[in-house]
């Protein structure tokens, strides 16, 4: 669960940040300039689906490289 917000960095310098927003979560994505380029509001219904879809797709990666 995020608390306090994360940002996370990408390889090419654009950011997605999560923060709390009430009940809801904010997701702004930035790109390598700084520049907002999307912004999401999500339920942590919405959050929790994101982080297992996200977890699946790398595990799926990790499968295929070995």
């Amino acid at each position: 669960m995020v608390r306090g917000g994360t940002t996370i960095h990408t390889a090419d310098g654009s950011t997605v940040t999560v923060r709390p927003r009430g009940i809801e979560f904010d997701l702004e994505v930035r790109n390598a300039k700084g520049d907002t380029i999307a912004t999401v509001v999500m339920s942590q219904d919405d959050l929790d689906a994101l982080y297992v879809e996200m977890d699946e797709h790398t595990a799926i990666e990790w499968e295929d490289a070995a």
